[in-house]
């Protein structure tokens, strides 16, 4: 069996990028976000997460990589902020510009979310495809992001088990400042067109949570001496 989990990435970051959240995961085919938990939107994303509960939430980590020493002090506080927001634990725990996979960064990324009893993103047995990204080479590459090219993506790289796809949906605000900007709105056309969901579906995919049994059975984080 196929499975397959969508995670919108930047949850908190802005209005815009809740809205397109919300709108991909009840018009599209958004299973997932990660929040970030220090944005003025946060609190509102959080919010909304309480009122869409089949949408997994987990933790979108901002961590400074520079600065290793204050790393653990930097997650355990952004955790507590996160059950400060929405009363929960994340169902899952990734990063900003996925700064967890740094060496100096991943152990105690690992060991916090081994707390929370949660996958990283990238080491667990959660496969993570992170190539449906619009932007390289200081260009945006709208054939990446479109329809036709998020079907030659899932069609090469979703294979029996969990596979995660991430992706960075939303609406641009004028003062959001980010170096992806119309890539975002672009997704989130790809993601609500109902020819994905169709070919989603005519390809044995099934869409789930990380909340689903099939992804909480395989998706046992990875001890920091394994990796």
């Amino acid at each position: 069996m196929k499975w397959l989990i969508v995670t919108g990435d930047d949850f908190g970051a802005s209005y815009g990028i809740n809205r397109g959240i919300i709108q991909a995961h009840r018009d599209g085919i958004l299973t997932s976000a990660s929040l970030l938990v220090d944005r003025p939107a946060s609190g509102a994303a959080a919010a909304l997460a309480r009122a869409h509960t089949k949408m997994s939430l987990g933790l979108h980590l901002e961590l400074d990589a520079g600065d290793p020493d204050k790393v653990a002090v930097q997650c355990e506080r952004q955790m507590a902020r996160f059950r400060e927001l929405t009363g929960e634990r994340p169902t899952h725990v990734d990063s900003h510009h996925a700064v967890h996979h740094d060496a100096r960064v991943l152990p105690h990324v690992l060991a916090l979310a081994r707390q929370a009893g949660a996958p990283v993103r990238g080491h667990s047995v959660v496969r993570h495809l992170g190539s449906f990204y619009g932007q390289w080479g200081g260009a945006t590459h709208p054939e990446q992001i479109g329809v036709e090219g998020l079907l030659r993506l899932l069609d090469a790289e979703v294979r029996k088990g969990v596979t995660e796809l991430s992706c960075h949906p939303g609406y641009v605000e004028p003062e959001f400042r980010s170096s992806y900007l119309a890539e975002r709105e672009l997704e989130l056309r790809t993601l609500c067109d109902p020819r994905v969901r169709h070919a989603i579906r005519d390809r044995g995919i099934r869409l789930i949570g990380f909340r689903h049994p099939s992804a909480r059975a395989t998706a046992a984080p990875l001890t920091a001496e394994a990796t």
